[in-house]
């Protein structure tokens, strides 16, 4: 199985949470948004454990089956998709959720998270 993460699964996951754990040891491939590392790295910034949580997040991006999703044009079109049907159905998301979901889209990738506005997509399969 290939997934993407979100923010809140990978903090979930250097919790150890054993089902998002147990989730990320199955995948053959685990595809970071680069706006996960953004927020991750924006919260090591503002956090007390910055040094050590940014060194376990390069560790992490190391790993032989994990790789970073940068946006294209392509997804570019995939965000504007998700924001007119977004607008449409009356339930925003943070933009930067848009972005994370466009580019699961995308790479017709599920998207392991725990935030539920991702639910108003259900063209995305959630973990």
């Amino acid at each position: 199985m290939n997934l993407a993460l979100d923010t809140n699964a990978y903090r979930e996951a250097a919790d150890g949470k054993p089902r998002t754990v147990e989730l990320l040891r199955r995948a053959d491939e685990i595809h970071v948004p680069f706006v996960v590392l953004g927020e991750l790295r924006a919260g090591f910034a503002s956090g007390n454990a910055g040094k050590k949580n940014a060194a376990q997040l390069t560790d992490f991006l190391g790993s032989p089956r994990v790789s970073v999703l940068l946006a294209d044009e392509q997804t570019t079109h995939a965000y504007a998709v998700l924001f007119a049907q977004l607008r449409r159905q009356g339930t925003p998301i943070p933009t930067n959720d848009m972005w994370i979901a466009a580019l699961a889209i995308q790479h017709d990738l599920p998207l392991l998270t725990s935030d539920r506005h991702f639910s108003h997509l259900p063209q995305i399969l959630i973990l």
